[in-house]
């Protein structure tokens, strides 16, 4: 028998003592603290880490005396940041190592989630693991080396759906172990819940189904786990501000802007569910606020044009004109144009106005807008509320962080008394998607509501798609100053 045999040997009789201790092989399988390795300045698991693995090993504990034949279930709802996506890669790695012929899924909310954050997680610490000798990692599975073996102990990477679900309903392995993992589990729908369940009916089987996730969602599977299904279920909401990984600094900025107990705040730090009472994106008095306040333009500032092109025939094309923390003039609504006249006449503002910038919802008809207003030499910015926010971690979109900055504008802003301004501002109600971002309701989906498109919200918000810079060293006629877009 070589050295490196006998060794092995050694730490695969030290794994059955960790079969029901989790938190133990975690502690024992990776380096922690030792100088040259990833991990030379960890000291082991979060405590939060540290007790879910505990509850875990309790639960197999005793499910062997006195509870045999019952799952254990585990969801954890979090705010970012707090290791979770390491959770479950200890999980898996150890579900693995201590239990033979253990076969499992993992699955997440979407394939890219999946593949680029919970798998990649899972292949960094496998390699760190003193189990790692027994194991092969693919692309798509961890399994046993031995390519016999392998057929029957595996864990594999799944993403879900509704058509093929096959790999959820198909998940036996009598008298053996079972290991299910959902990461972001909050947008996971209900039906792969449902389906998942039937591999909860092997008795002498050992199952783990462990859910994790920010929970950005009311509803649902993921929700009801903390809810009407609490008691089948060990759950821990976890608090970003308990863990060592996380960014205080910023945390408490989110705090300060968004207020302690915000749904933002709640769903991103705290790892609680939002309000369902509270979903309206801008509250009805900070709008009533604004009207109240006397309008007085900053001649300082730059002008602002926000231009919002109709994209259907109940819609309307807005022109509006921003300097400051007021309008300058009404706000121009037009129906019924086809895009080269709805062009002439933004020309025909802009010539009149002078703006500073100009910013033109170019997304889809509105391309034709900013093509024309180009070819009639004017400078204007195609603004795509689609497209990826300029604060990724924050917006879903562009126009979810547009919508925000205006929101924390109407703070101290001053709105004219314009009631189709004050209901579209007031009318779009806001979630999260499932990485806790902040997502804006759909027009079409107000619509679906009774409510009308948001065409002169929109508008105002164009004007906050760009930080408009003073340029030094130059003058206009129209005004003390000059700027430019950064």
């Amino acid at each position: 028998m070589t050295a490196s045999t006998a060794a092995a040997d050694a730490i695969d009789q030290r794994l059955a003592k960790f079969r029901h201790d989790p938190v133990g092989f975690v502690r024992w399988a990776f380096p922690w603290g030792i100088i040259g390795t990833p991990l030379h300045r960890a000291r082991g698991p979060e405590r939060w880490q540290s007790a879910v693995l505990d509850a875990i090993g309790e639960r197999l504990r005793r499910r062997g005396r006195e509870a045999a034949g019952e799952p254990v279930l585990v969801a954890v709802a979090s705010g970012h940041g707090v290791g979770k996506s390491a959770l479950v890669a200890w999980l898996v790695i150890w579900a693995m190592a201590t239990g033979c012929d253990t076969r499992g899924v993992v699955t997440a909310n979407t394939e890219i989630q999946l593949k680029t954050k919970t798998w990649a997680e899972l292949a960094k610490w496998f390699r760190l693991s003193r189990a790692r000798h027994l194991f092969r990692l693919a692309a798509t599975a961890i399994q046993a080396k031995d390519a016999e073996a392998a057929k029957t102990w595996r864990v594999d990477m799944v993403p879900w759906s509704l058509n093929q679900t096959e790999s959820f309903a198909g998940l036996h392995n009598n008298g053996r172990r079972i290991v299910i993992v959902f990461d972001e589990a909050s947008a996971i729908p209900d039906p792969v819940w449902e389906v998942t369940e039937g591999a909860l009916t092997d008795r002498e089987t050992e199952i783990v189904w462990a859910v994790f996730g920010n929970p950005t969602q009311t509803t649902g599977r993921f929700r009801e786990c903390f809810g009407r299904r609490r008691h089948r279920w060990i759950t821990r909401h976890v608090d970003s501000r308990e863990t060592r990984l996380t960014n205080l600094a910023q945390i408490e900025r989110w705090i300060a802007d968004y207020g302690a107990d915000s749904d933002f705040v709640r769903v991103r730090v705290k790892g609680e569910f939002p309000r369902s009472s509270s979903r309206q994106f801008i509250a009805q008095g900070l709008v009533d606020g604004a009207r109240t306040r006397e309008a007085t333009p900053d001649p300082e500032s730059p002008r602002i044009m926000g231009v919002d092109v109709a994209r259907f025939g109940d819609d309307q094309s807005v022109i509006l004109l921003r300097q400051g923390e007021a309008l300058c003039g009404p706000i121009r609504r037009h129906r019924g144009l086809d895009l080269m006249q709805f062009a002439a006449r933004v020309a025909e503002r802009i010539a009149l106005d002078r703006p500073d910038a100009v910013f033109v919802d170019g997304a889809g008809v509105g391309g034709g807008v900013v093509d024309r207003l180009r070819q009639l030499g004017h400078r204007v910015h195609d603004v795509n509320g689609g497209e990826a926010a300029r604060r990724g971690r924050d917006y879903l979109n562009r126009r979810a962080e547009m919508w925000d900055r205006m929101r924390q504008w109407l703070k101290t802003a001053a709105l004219p008394d314009d009631r189709g301004l004050a209901a579209d501002l007031a009318g779009p109600e806001y979630g999260f998607d499932a990485r806790g971002r902040i997502r804006l309701e759909r027009k079409e989906d107000m619509k679906r509501r009774g409510l009308a498109s948001p065409d002169a919200a929109d508008a105002l918000a164009l004007t906050f798609a760009d930080f408009v810079a003073h340029r030094p060293g130059h003058r206009r006629l129209s005004a003390a100053t000059d700027f430019r877009v950064l």
